[in-house]
């Protein structure tokens, strides 16, 4: 188990980020083992036909047989969405202490692949040589498998960052890891992360805990050394809508007659907040088309709308939850 303590001042300094580099290497697991998430299978397969002359050997080294990943390409993001390159240039600035210290230290106690045997080397010039290396190949990895669909993934994650900040808001920090897995538990002002294979406590001291929703990640994962400052990836809500070729469907014909299938499924998708984009995505249409039909949805009260940021998110109202549940329900018959 691993644990965080965290202050007054640390839950003040309680951020989220996007990191488009945690996504490429979390992705690597999943590219690894299938068996991690069915959800992602499309995108597995997609990605497998494009590596083309990608040196995989590499590549799935840096994942270990436990799959912990070394800390050093995993820095806490600088600001809340850097670019990939802004990302990548913080690790070409790990000095080859660090990279061999975090290339062992994520592989025990198995020795490190053959692959990163660089690593294990006394002089610097091997160990600077595979750092580069591990740069250059990630670079052309998330050119081929991430970047293409990082827009969507960054608004599934950004869908999820909305969603904890309400949590946040409605309930302190308590209901905002009561759902986000069950590995994670607030307790007395400290945060249990639970199935580690790593056991230590970490006090924040002053630092802060940072946030990172992941599309990959398929459970809680901490930094594996305990000098890192306070972060956290965890598993994003909103991961199946991503990969998914099936439209959302109402099954329910008295809805679908009284607003019509487009703003049934609408409805229909509106149990949690979510923004015109983000709907948008996840119906295949245009942000407009969107618009139009959550103007009517609005000006009959059937959806209640706030301002986040730079997003307004929909939601259903009391009465379009009364109209979902009534339309939804099974119906019964005189015998």
């Amino acid at each position: 188990m691993i644990s965080f303590v965290l202050g007054v001042e640390d839950l003040a300094d309680t951020r989220f980020a996007l990191s488009p580099l945690h996504e490429t290497l979390f992705s690597l697991r999943v590219l690894q083992d299938p068996g991690l998430s069915a959800l992602h299978l499309p995108w597995r397969r997609s990605v497998l036909g494009r590596l083309g002359t990608l040196d995989t050997g590499l590549l799935m080294s840096l994942v270990a047989l436990r799959r912990t990943l070394p800390d050093f390409l995993t820095p806490n993001p600088a600001s809340f969405a850097p670019a990939f390159e802004e990302e990548l240039s913080v690790v070409r600035q790990a000095s080859c202490a660090r990279v061999r210290h975090d290339l062992l230290l994520a592989h025990a106690p198995d020795p490190v692949p053959e692959a990163l045997r660089d690593a294990t080397a006394a002089e610097d010039a091997p160990v600077a040589r595979l750092r580069d290396a591990i740069c250059d190949l990630l670079r052309q990895y998330w050119e081929v498998a991430i970047e293409p669909v990082w827009p969507q993934m960054r608004l599934v994650l950004e869908a999820d960052m909305t969603y904890r900040a309400r949590q946040l808001a409605l309930g302190g920090a308590r209901m905002l890891f009561a759902d986000m897995h069950p590995n994670l538990r607030w307790q007395g002002g400290e945060l249990y992360i639970h199935k580690m294979i790593s056991r230590h406590r970490v006090a924040a001291s002053g630092r802060g805990l940072l946030l990172l929703p992941s599309v990959f990640a398929h459970k809680p994962a901490p930094p594996v050394s305990p000098d890192e400052p306070p972060s956290l990836v965890y598993p994003s809500r909103g991961v199946a809508t991503l990969w998914g070729s099936e439209m959302p469907t109402v099954d329910t014909t008295a809805l679908v007659s009284l607003l019509g299938s487009s703003r049934a499924r609408l409805l229909s998708l509106l149990e949690e907040p979510l923004a015109t984009v983000e709907l948008a995505r996840r119906l295949r249409v245009t942000p407009s088309a969107v618009s139009q039909h959550l103007r009517v949805l609005h000006s009959t009260g059937l959806v209640t709308r706030t301002r986040d940021g730079r997003h307004v998110l929909y939601r259903r109202s009391a009465l379009g939850d009364g109209l979902t549940t009534t339309a939804t329900r099974p119906r019964t018959h005189d015998s």
